[in-house]
């Protein structure tokens, strides 16, 4: 063990991507192409409030060699503080790392990331409280934050009582699982606050661990970050009073971490534990599309039942295209259908038919159709689209071709003051249909609505 201390070093955990949005500037091929260049045997990702590039991030790393690390700089109402409580739109919360070492741990920074947007008020900037993050503690490791967290804040300002508390909070929910952060950048006040951290951390038994939060690649990209925070806020780059970082918050290697830390070995060798604790990582899918009817056999007969019968009425109303005959429809229909049944994708046109009938029903303004999907007969029957695909010579393998296997994706155009009562009407029947109905052709064998 020893030895992979001395090798590796010291293993990012605070990292920001171009996924924080409006903060960040560094793509995930740009921390690939950083952690191979420094033949990193481990990296975290840790955006602010989302975990929008966890499944980029995880895909990439993992095909380079690379342990990757989810995580999610997450905003956190510590109920201890009026101003925050009053959630004000500009007002920041202190906010902790949090990273999955589990597959459990994933779902709940999952489960924090979408409740920091869809909880708070509307105009309250996006957190979630304490007692939200006390339900979904297992199998997470949380990290202080930095002196953006809970315990630099407190400190900072000069309310050592109240950081005690809240490490004392924060430690009986997770445990051996937090660490207290470190970081250096040459900030005045990560400076201030760093002897009364260490205080705390061995006053408490809480481990240190050291953190570098890159947002650029390198030194010489400050300035144009720089500018990307001036933009974020909506200020002049020489407003003085506007939020900074350094040319420090580079993506500094293992080498230079190790300098900087030199006297604090054991805020080094946290970062590698860290790492070993975690053991999971999102991977790639197939989609997990939900069933119309019981089986494919069912959809697909129910499929060529609902087609046939609206040709017919369409042909009723309209008539075949000039120099076409019903035969021509009808071919072109068995063909269609034959394709989509060996595509297994009767159920996604049934759905699809299903509320656009609906919307129809209900006096929704619906849009005739438009993109590859007017090529398909088959839609033009169920009245998905109301364009004559062989009026126009509209070409069904625009849309779905056996030699280019792809998801077929109809564009609807709804009224935008109703497209709510769809999306509604949508929702309320799925959660209709039991759950390995709707999870019957998953194919991830650890799904768990299919092992309910």
């Amino acid at each position: 063990m020893a030895r992979v201390l001395e090798e590796v070093g010291f293993v990012h955990l605070h990292v920001h991507s171009s996924y924080s949005l409006l903060e960040g500037a560094l793509k995930i091929d740009d921390l690939k192409k950083q952690a191979l260049g420094d033949k990193m045997p481990a990296l975290a990702l840790t955006d602010t409030n989302n975990l929008f590039g966890a499944l980029e991030f995880s895909e990439k790393l993992s095909g380079a060699g690379i342990q990757p690390i989810i995580g999610v700089e997450l905003s956190i109402d510590c109920g201890d503080e009026p101003q925050s409580r009053a959630g004000v739109s500009g007002q920041s919360f202190p906010s902790l790392v949090l990273i999955a070492a589990s597959e459990v741990g994933y779902d709940h920074l999952m489960a924090l990331s979408s409740d920091a947007y869809l909880k708070p008020e509307s105009g309250v900037v996006a957190h979630v409280s304490l007692t939200a993050l006390s339900n979904r503690v297992e199998g997470v490791i949380a990290l202080t934050g930095g002196p953006k967290g809970p315990l630099d804040r407190a400190l900072a300002a000069g309310q050592r009582e109240l950081a005690e508390e809240r490490l004392k909070a924060l430690k009986a929910l997770f445990g051996d699982r937090l660490y207290i952060e470190l970081q250096r950048h040459g900030l005045p006040e990560e400076e201030r606050v760093e002897p009364a951290l260490l205080d705390l951390a061995y006053r408490y038994d809480v481990p240190l661990v050291a953190t570098n939060e890159p947002y650029f690649t390198k030194p010489q990209a400050y300035e144009a970050h720089d500018a990307l925070l001036a933009i974020a806020e909506g200020r002049l780059i020489s407003d003085t009073e506007r939020r900074r970082v350094t040319p420090d918050h580079y993506f500094k290697t293992r080498a230079a971490m190790k300098k900087l830390f030199a006297d604090l070995p054991e805020a080094l060798s946290n970062t590698i534990e860290i790492a070993l604790r975690c053991h999971y990582r999102p991977e790639m899918r197939k989609p997990i599309l939900p069933s119309f009817a019981d089986g494919q056999e069912g959809e697909a007969l129910e499929l060529k039942k609902q087609a046939k019968a609206g040709l017919k009425e369409r042909l009723a109303v309209h008539g075949p295209a000039e120099g076409l005959t019903e035969d021509d429809y009808r071919a072109r229909l068995d063909f269609e259908l034959s394709v989509i049944e060996r595509m297994k994708y009767p159920g996604y046109f049934l759905i699809v038919a299903d509320f656009i009938q609906w919307a129809k029903k209900e006096g929704i303004p619906v849009g005739p159709g438009r993109g590859s999907g007017a090529g398909s007969l088959v839609a033009y029957a169920l009245t998905i689209t109301d364009l004559d695909p062989l009026r126009f010579g509209l070409l069904f393998e625009r849309f779905l071709n056996p030699e280019r296997v792809s998801m077929p994706d109809f564009d609807i155009d709804f009224c935008q003051d109703r497209r709510d009562e769809v999306i509604r009407y949508v929702r309320d029947k799925n959660a209709l249909r039991p759950s390995r109905q709707a999870h019957e052709t998953c194919a991830a064998k650890s799904c768990k609505s299919c092992n309910a």
